[in-house]
């Protein structure tokens, strides 16, 4: 491409800005055709010819799909000379035309990879970006669509379990709330927001997610959670002791005859009060 740079976007929507010797945001002016020919190579590694007209043009004859190819190929290095490699019997994008995909592909995969340092693990804008071409319903765009929204939801649940390790519990909860944004119904997520919450000592908001998951999966698909996040909560409302003050007679037989308080244990599931060791207290 010489002096002239691209960068393709197809996350929220297809834009192709050209810039170099001759600046241009081709994308307004491109037939649909030519965009689906820039999103597909956008999406695929070095096809062939044949392939790509097979792919984009597969309602008519071959002959006729390869002549719409050619044409497009015309078109496209008209108004945006350079963004495209033709060697041979294989198309690519130029090396450098900058794709939003490639770069969310790389930053899911470091998210997901328990070996990349944590210090490096952040929410990047490109993880937060719309679906892969809405309003686009080709079968090769509803495939890598699918692809990219599962990989992300993946991603978003591993970088918010890593950074609560870490103690990075607000950029942990922007991950797991993006996810829970991204698929209410996914469980998982639900589990990496309540994990994050009770690291923070936070249980009441992590057995109100809890509760409005439950109510929420019930209402929309009549089903209760797994087991694995009642886990969750189960220790949460297992009854608990916890220090009481007890009054006690101040002229009591026991050692406790000496002052006017005793520290008992309450059940606080009960409400009940029995009576521990002695502490000192009002003489």
């Amino acid at each position: 491409m010489g002096s002239t740079t691209a960068r393709l976007d197809l996350l929220g929507g297809f834009r192709l800005q050209v810039s170099g010797a001759h600046p241009r945001a081709a994308a307004d002016d491109l037939p649909r055709g030519v965009q689906r020919l820039v999103a597909h190579l956008g999406l695929s590694h070095r096809p062939a010819r044949s392939a790509v007209a097979g792919l984009l043009w597969p309602e008519v004859p071959e002959s006729q799909a390869q002549g719409s190819l050619r044409s497009a190929l015309w078109r496209l290095q008209k108004m945006a000379p350079g963004v495209i490699e033709v060697s041979g019997g294989v198309l690519a994008l130029a090396p450098a035309v900058r794709v939003d995909v490639r770069e969310f592909d790389v930053w899911a995969h470091a998210s997901i990879d328990p070996r990349v340092d944590v210090d490096r693990s952040v929410l990047a804008e490109v993880g937060l970006s719309g679906e892969l071409l809405p309003g686009w319903y080709d079968d090769w765009v509803l495939l890598e669509r699918d692809r990219l929204r599962q990989l992300r939801l993946h991603a978003l649940e591993a970088l918010a379990d890593k950074l609560t390790a870490v103690g990075r519990h607000g950029e942990a909860l922007q991950a797991a709330h993006a996810a829970v944004r991204a698929e209410p119904l996914r469980e998982t997520a639900r589990r990496a927001l309540m994990r994050i919450q009770l690291a923070q000592g936070n249980v009441a908001e992590a057995l109100r997610t809890y509760e409005s998951f439950r109510r929420y999966l019930f209402d929309e698909l009549g089903v209760a959670p797994s087991s694995q996040m009642d886990d969750l909560v189960a220790g949460i409302r297992r009854p608990r002791r916890v220090p009481a003050l007890v009054s006690v007679p101040s002229g009591g037989a026991s050692a406790a005859h000496r002052t006017g308080w005793t520290v008992g244990s309450q059940d606080v599931s009960s409400g009940s009060g029995r009576s521990g060791h002695v502490a000192r207290g009002r003489q």
